[in-house]
């Protein structure tokens, strides 16, 4: 009788920046014949999260199959939305068109992400719109496509992506009366230079601002605000991420936030045959702050964990990569732009790129980010090392 020598089993679930570039990246770094690497994920393309806002006023944006994505690297593509986790068992369920089924794992890459955040407002799941997934971003496309020229739409929500969506949307249809609602003040995390291109761009688009204000209730025509009503066709909510909620259901370690707790490798504190990556990841970066959620955020957490587990699967030295920021890419609509420089742990310096330049710098930041997933070593050559024998997965015995 003799054992045999399976392969180890490593599923990646979620196929957004953090997941793919893992899957791909751990494909370059193991040898096919030792690890299965499966991802999981409900659509068999890879969405371009960043565009969401250009997808919702209509533009069209390249289609990315993972089936071409991930061509000869053997990564394999389960499809369907992962409904359970059951990190005692090593299992995670799978939803999809032929009904929910197990997948059993060595090694679980969990990289399911975030979702819109509707922060308990009333009317908001009812009458708000979001753009952080693809779904969503359609449904308001055709929402605005019905509006009638000046139509109110309310942008709510003064970060990056309700910045980025009121911008796009004044360029785009300008016809329309956009307006944004913001907590604070307008770009006011922004340095001063960076603040004043903002002003500037919203003047010309001529964006009314609704400044430190706090919004109270959404309604289908209005939203009611501690500043009075502001008329909405649309409203479109854009103020900030929560995690998915299944982590929460499982028995791994999570902070305040629902993110998983992890350790500088990406492993998860309680169950280490988990990694977390991106926005699922409770991750301290430069200053003890933990990382936003952010596609800028996640990749270097995807290259760290991938890393690390391929090392560990190979009793190689672990890699470290350090997490840190240097800008914050803004664009606002397609001809203008802003690029805020910042310090490691994301505080704005005075230093900005602005005007057409920044818009271009922007795209190309957005075009390699999807390039960097299909190319998760950055194109650098590598080499597929060996599963070692006390790391690989030993079968039933055969005769």
């Amino acid at each position: 009788m003799r054992q045999t020598i399976q392969q180890h089993r490593v599923v990646v679930i979620g196929a957004g920046y953090t997941g793919a570039s893992a899957a791909g990246r751990l494909a370059r770094r193991l040898r096919g014949e030792d690890v299965s690497i499966t991802l999981v994920n409900a659509e068999p393309d890879f969405v371009e999260r960043v565009r969401m806002h250009q997808l919702a006023v209509g533009q069209p944006l390249r289609p990315r199959p993972f089936d071409e994505m991930f061509a000869g690297t053997g990564v394999e593509l389960c499809l369907g939305r992962v409904t359970g986790i059951d990190v005692d068992r090593r299992t995670v369920t799978v939803t999809g068109e032929d009904g929910a089924s197990d997948l059993e794992y060595d090694t679980l890459v969990y990289a399911l992400g975030s979702a819109w955040n509707p922060q308990g407002v009333p009317g908001t799941t009812e009458h708000a719109h979001e753009i952080a997934g693809r779904d969503g971003a359609l449904r308001l496309r055709d929402r605005l496509a019905a509006l009638a020229p000046g139509s109110p739409v309310t942008v709510v929500g003064g970060g990056l992506t309700g910045v980025e969506a009121a911008t796009e949307l004044a360029e785009t249809c300008p016809d329309l009366d956009v307006s944004l609602i913001a907590r604070g003040g307008l770009g006011d995390w922004l340095s001063p230079k960076g603040a004043r291109h903002l002003q500037k761009v919203f003047g010309n688009l001529r964006i009314t601002t609704h400044e430190h204000t706090t919004v109270l209730a959404v309604h289908a025509d209005r939203v009611t605000t501690t500043e009075g009503d502001v008329p909405a066709a649309v409203t479109i909510w854009t103020t900030g991420f929560a995690v998915h909620p299944i982590a929460r259901a499982t028995t791994l370690e999570t902070g305040d936030t629902g993110q998983i707790t992890v350790d500088a490798t990406m492993r998860s504190l309680s169950h280490p045959d988990v990694y977390a990556i991106g926005d699922a990841a409770l991750v301290t970066g430069p200053g003890d702050k933990p990382l936003r959620m952010s596609c800028a955020s996640g990749v270097p957490t995807a290259w760290q964990a991938a890393d690390a587990i391929a090392a560990r699967l190979t009793d190689s030295k672990l890699p470290t990569i350090s997490a840190r920021y240097f800008n914050q890419c803004i664009s606002l609509g397609r001809k203008e732009g802003l690029i805020q420089y910042v310090t490691a742990d994301d505080r704005a310096v005075n230093a900005a790129l602005t005007g057409r330049l920044a818009a271009l710098y922007k795209e190309l930041v957005c075009k390699g980010a999807a390039w960097g997933v299909a190319n998760p070593t950055m194109g650098l050559p590598t080499r597929r090392r060996r599963v070692t024998a006390k790391r690989a997965r030993v079968g039933v015995p055969a005769a």
